[in-house]
């Protein structure tokens, strides 16, 4: 990473691997592998891409195809892609960059939103507004990293994917700057 202001978690061991990450965070919700489907969706990940205008880190795509949208403990929404609704993702994706763009963004921190090079792109929220998004530096989206703002004005990033940074929020392996304790429990939406 470059010069950044910003403090940084990084994982001990970062988890490349989508399969793995997904057994991670289905080991720090407990209840969590209930809810995960016979098998994993078909979703036009090319509809879906296209319409964002980049790939997606193989990690989120992973967990879309094997979930549907969940809360975490009341507090986090991971809001996932359903199969034939692909057309709507990009819908989503935009009103989260319209919300970040008027009431989050920090300027003076190098934080700009996507589609500007290494840009912000949120993936998911807490029901406290705060936003989980990433990072997008990097030659693909496996290489992006997260970005935390919390409501309360702190902003750090994880350097790691999103799914091994909900494993690792959940089993309190991260530190949750910014972000208030709750219980990892799922919530089907």
């Amino acid at each position: 990473m470059t010069d950044d202001p910003i403090e940084t978690q990084t994982p001990k061991r970062p988890i490349t691997d989508p399969a793995e990450a997904l057994a991670a965070l289905e080991r720090a919700i407990p209840g969590l592998a209930d809810y995960r489907r016979p098998a994993p969706a078909a979703l036009d990940w090319a509809l879906v891409e296209e319409s964002l205008g980049t790939a997606l880190p193989s990690d989120y795509k992973y967990l879309a195809e094997w979930y549907p949208t969940f809360a975490i403990g009341d507090y986090i929404l991971v809001s996932l892609p359903e199969p034939g609704e692909e057309h709507r993702v990009h819908r989503g994706f935009q009103r989260s960059l319209d919300v970040l763009v008027d009431a989050w963004l920090e300027p003076d921190l190098g934080l700009l939103a996507y589609p500007t090079p290494g840009g912000l792109l949120p993936w998911s929220q807490s029901d406290e507004s705060d936003q989980l998004m990433w990072s997008t530096a990097g030659e693909t989206p496996q290489e992006w990293f997260v970005t935390v703002a919390g409501r309360g004005g702190a902003w750090w990033h994880y350097a790691g994917g999103a799914v091994q940074f909900l494993a690792e929020l959940c089993d309190s392996t991260v530190e949750p700057w910014g972000l208030r304790m709750f219980d990892p429990e799922v919530t089907p939406c």
